[in-house]
């Protein structure tokens, strides 16, 4: 069963001088470790096995359990090999007399405490059998006294695993992962003795702080914390390395299945300890939220109708597939070659990704290829291409580790990425210090053992106003790198002259973005003083009219304080989706081709053209809020959609629908009848990332593989379809299979000319760029110099949006994400998670709900100048007052409806952050509200 638990090699190396050595005997090996290295560690290197219970890999030595005892020569007696660091020339004995009698002793007591008939030990999910044997226990001499837990009964509250206390043992391994490894610190032990228990509180796990990660599963050596799929299903026969298809964390996990082709189920999820992104963590969502793959809504036959008001019928591929290329021919011939486009998906491969653009350049003759990542981080793309020449982020997550000080900024990382948020956490506890720049108080800003140095509350639409004051402060009061600027940056003149511009100041900006300026001064002088200075931001910055100037003023920041080049430093965005990274490198946009190499250089087009034998257009296509002006003015009539719902995702919904009606054909591919197939007249069925064979990119720029765990459900692969649209529209497109598709990107891509799937599998991940100058990947980007050369300071001049608050609208709009929930909720929306978050919500200011007459609860109409919508109200001072704040995952909520068209200057990505809204009690909650009160006062007469 060796699949079930993943191997324990003690604790990491306590701290000793960098280098030295310690060369130490156990029974009769000798090994040399690294000075201070756990005995426990050092066993294992030598071989050898030593009895544990308390200690893990992902946790800090405990010394608890007193079963990894050893005898130490020199009078050192029998310490916990766990907590003991080698010393040059130690003796150590693990299998003496006095050891034997000790951990079998110990282990009687443990015994005592669990239950002889525990269901985890029959089916091989429980160490305390195994340990038993090992030990030499074969009896258990005490016995129990009164009730005791053993006769509690099982909280099976959470929907995904059971608390059984009988087959607890408190020996704290649950406790400590919750505080060390997730630090949400939910669970504590209560009463002494038999009476001793784990507790999540005064109350069940479901209603709890927990926020089930399964941590405290995976640490769990008993029974006691068990997957309910593992109980139902029973125990599984393989397992499948891949990667989380949510979040861009990018999380590794074991897919632990029974059966094999049509026949495979999975049984649980397991995070990978190796994964270089996650390192043996999950979230709710990664860990148990992958039920929707075989959900009964999937649709796993393609369908066609003539009309949005017919009815779908089921056809077979190859009808589906000639009525696609017959009808985008039809419409070519009629409009012209631009007229029809293709949108791709950040939730899909790099692969299928890379196939979409290819199809829409070779085969329907034009660039009017874009990606879901337009309307999230299309301006990080931009301004960090400006900046420092390349359109990713600098770091990997674990550079955190080395740094000192975070400025968070339009991100909330425990809800939206929460295994890099338990990171976070995890350092500050070790003592860095965070700003966080946010309008709404979120749980990094205060929370068990975390609290933000400042928490800078900046208003919607005014982030540009707030960085060039944090700059100004900085130049102001002589904090900023004089010689890297000197020596790695252009322009500097230029930027330090507007920079100082007395409009710049926080003083003179105060009044604009709400932060006190002596906070926001303070703030400056701790993020360029105070140590090695991380910047992480999110869809806050982006989705603005300034998103772009944005990305170029937080680069301008990491700069002007010498931040970016090295450990624990840099500018780091937090991608939303599993795969927008890698989406974007793939060459989803209409200007740029794979590598962000823009269409208009005629040597990159020669390369493609030189394979791919047709001509590439020159000159950029449509954006996606293009196509849709153009449908709307008739120019513009055929689109395939491969897994985006841009109906519920993209901003003012009813113009939105209105491109969709307008065209001749829609194509969605997807795994469900989502809001955008209500206006589709070909659906093409997709598969979910437990049937993909691939890669996806992170955040961080890390190449994971994404293996599949079954065959697909549809009978194709997503990147088989797009092939085989392109070959039935005249362009001949076939590959053996997916990496035959990386190795043309490797070909065709200088940042991935060292990636194939043979060294991915062989090697483990990596990160981009991989080449001649980098063979085994870059974890850190711009050391020693800018990819462009030099780092260009640009002026970031603060221009208000045009979406400000009016007597009619007079609060603003933001949107966010929520733990439980993903994006537009397709998946999550299939999965238990929504019984945590089964509807959107407005969450307003107490004084804001006061002249409403609003309570939590209420449901309440927000409208904007573009439409309205109805959602419950939630009265919470998270907010500061004159901001309102819901989530976009729900479609019947639908709070694109009030999002207008206002966009980034240079990406045209939606300002959804910033939208003039009023909010009221809706007229059919007043009704109900005075219904509800006449009652009762008929009554009472």
């Amino acid at each position: 069963m060796s699949i079930l638990v993943e191997p324990d090699f003690g604790t990491p190396p306590v701290d000793a001088p960098l280098g030295a050595e310690a060369t130490v005997t156990i029974d009769g090996r000798e090994v040399t470790v690294p000075a201070g290295t756990s005995v426990m560690r050092a066993a294992k290197e030598a071989g050898i096995d030593i009895p544990k219970l308390c200690a893990t890999d992902s946790l800090k030595s405990f010394g608890s359990c007193r079963l990894c005892l050893v005898e130490v020569e020199g009078g050192r007696g029998t310490p916990a090999s766990c907590t003991t660091p080698c010393a040059d020339g130690m003796v150590v004995s693990t299998q003496t007399e006095t050891v034997r009698d000790l951990r079998r002793n110990v282990m009687e007591l443990y015994l005592s405490d669990h239950p002889g008939n525990c269901a985890g030990c029959a089916r091989g999910n429980c160490e305390m059998q195994a340990l038993a044997v090992t030990t030499g226990v074969a009896e258990v001499r005490y016995g129990r006294e009164g009730a005791n837990h053993l006769d509690d009964a099982t909280d099976a509250s959470n929907p995904y695993f059971d608390y059984d206390p009988a087959a607890c043992i408190v020996c704290s391994r649950c406790v400590r992962a919750c505080s060390e490894v997730q630090g949400t610190f939910a669970l504590t032990v209560s009463g002494r003795g038999f009476e001793s228990r784990i507790t999540p509180g005064n109350t069940n796990f479901r209603e709890s702080e927990c926020v089930s990660c399964g941590a405290c599963v995976q640490a769990c050596p008993t029974d006691a914390l068990a997957e309910k799929s593992l109980v139902s299903l029973g125990m599984p026969s393989r397992t499948v390395l891949t990667t989380c298809a949510y979040c861009g964390v990018g999380c590794s996990f074991k897919a632990e299945v029974q059966g094999t082709g049509p026949a495979t189920r999975v049984v649980r999820m397991v995070p990978w300890k190796d994964g270089g992104a996650n390192e043996g963590h999950s979230c709710v969502k990664g860990r148990f939220a992958y039920g929707y793959a075989a959900h009964a809504d999937r649709q796993l036959e393609p369908m066609v109708r003539d009309s949005i008001d017919d009815d779908w019928q089921v056809v077979s591929w190859k009808e589906a597939i000639e009525r696609i290329a017959t009808g985008f021919r039809a419409i070519q011939d009629q409009h012209g070659v631009g007229a029809i486009g293709g949108i791709s998906s950040s939730r899909c491969t790099n692969e299928e990704v890379y196939v979409v653009q290819k199809m829409v350049r070779a085969a329907f003759g034009n660039n009017n290829v874009d990606t879901c990542a337009r309307v999230c981080h299309s301006p990080t793309g931009y301004g960090l291409n400006h900046t420092f020449g390349t359109s990713a982020g600098t770091q990997d997550f674990a550079s955190i580790e080395q740094t000192d000080v975070m400025l968070l900024i339009g991100a909330n990382p425990t809800d939206a990425h929460p295994v890099f948020g338990s990171r976070m956490k995890r350092r500050l506890r070790e003592g860095a210090q965070i700003i966080v720049a946010d309008p709404r108080r979120i749980d990094l800003v205060r929370s068990p053992h975390v609290a933000a140095a400042h928490h800078l509350p900046v208003r919607p639409g005014t982030n540009v106003a707030f960085i060039n004051a944090m700059c100004h402060a900085i130049v102001d009061e002589g904090l900023h790198d004089v010689a890297f600027l000197r020596d790695r940056c252009e322009d500097v003149e230029i930027f330090l002259d507007f920079i100082r511009g007395a409009e710049n100041s926080p003083e003179a900006t105060e009044a604009e973005t709400g932060i006190p300026a002596a906070e926001l001064r303070a703030a400056a002088r701790l993020y360029a003083s105070g140590g090695n200075a991380a910047i992480y931001y999110g869809l806050g910055v982006t989705e603005h009219s300034q998103g772009s100037t944005m990305v170029m003023g937080l680069a301008n920041l990491a700069m002007l304080t010498g931040n970016i080049g090295r450990e624990g430093v840099g500018v780091n965005p937090l991608r939303g989706q599993n795969n927008v990274q890698g989406s974007c490198d793939m060459g989803s946009f209409p200007h740029e081709l794979p590598g962000y190499r823009h269409v208009s250089r005629p040597e990159v087009r020669e390369i493609y053209e030189s394979l791919w034998k047709v001509t590439i257009q020159p000159t950029p296509g449509l954006r996606i809020p293009n196509m849709f002006d153009s449908a709307i003015g008739g120019s513009f009539l055929g689109l395939y959609v491969q897994g985006e719902d841009i109906a519920q995702s993209d901003p003012n919904t009813q113009h939105v629908e209105a491109a969709l009606r307008a065209m001749e054909l829609v194509v969605v591919q997807d795994l469900f009848l989502n809001e955008t197939a209500r206006f589709a007249h070909v659906f093409l069925p997709g598969t979910s990332f437990l049937e993909k064979d691939g890669t996806f990119t992170n955040a961080e720029r890390r190449l994971n593989r994404v293996r599949p765990v079954m065959p697909s459900l549809v009978g194709k692969d997503e990147w088989q379809v797009v092939c085989e649209i392109a070959t039935a529209m005249g362009y001949p497109m076939t590959y053996a299979d997916p990496a035959a598709i990386m190795d043309e990107i490797a070909a065709t891509t200088p940042t991935f000319a060292g990636v194939s799937f043979a060294r991915l599998d062989a090697e483990g991940s990596m990160q981009w760029p991989v080449n001649d100058a980098a063979p085994n990947g870059t974890p850190t980007m711009h050391v020693g110099q800018f990819v462009r050369g030099l780092g260009r300071l640009t002026p970031t001049v603060y221009v208000p949006t045009t979406e400000q608050t009016t007597r009619r609208f007079p609060l603003l709009l933001t949107t966010g994400r929520i733990l439980t929930q993903y994006n537009v909720g397709a998946q999550t929306r299939r999965t238990p998670n929504s019984m945590w978050h089964p509807e959107d919500v407005l969450e307003i200011h107490p004084a804001d709900a006061h002249v409403r007459g609003i309570a939590t609860g209420d449901v309440v109409e927000m409208a904007s100048r573009v439409g309205s919508t109805s959602l419950t109200a939630l009265v919470s001072d998270r907010m500061q007052p004159g901001v309102v704040y819901t989530t976009f995952h729900h479609p019947v909520t639908g709070a694109n409806v009030v999002t207008t068209d206002n966009s980034d200057w240079a990406t045209n990505c939606p300002e959804y952050k910033v939208t003039a809204v009023e909010v009221t009690v809706s007229t059919q909650a007043r009704r109900a509200a005075y219904e509800h009160e006449t009652a009762d006062l008929g009554a009472s007469v």
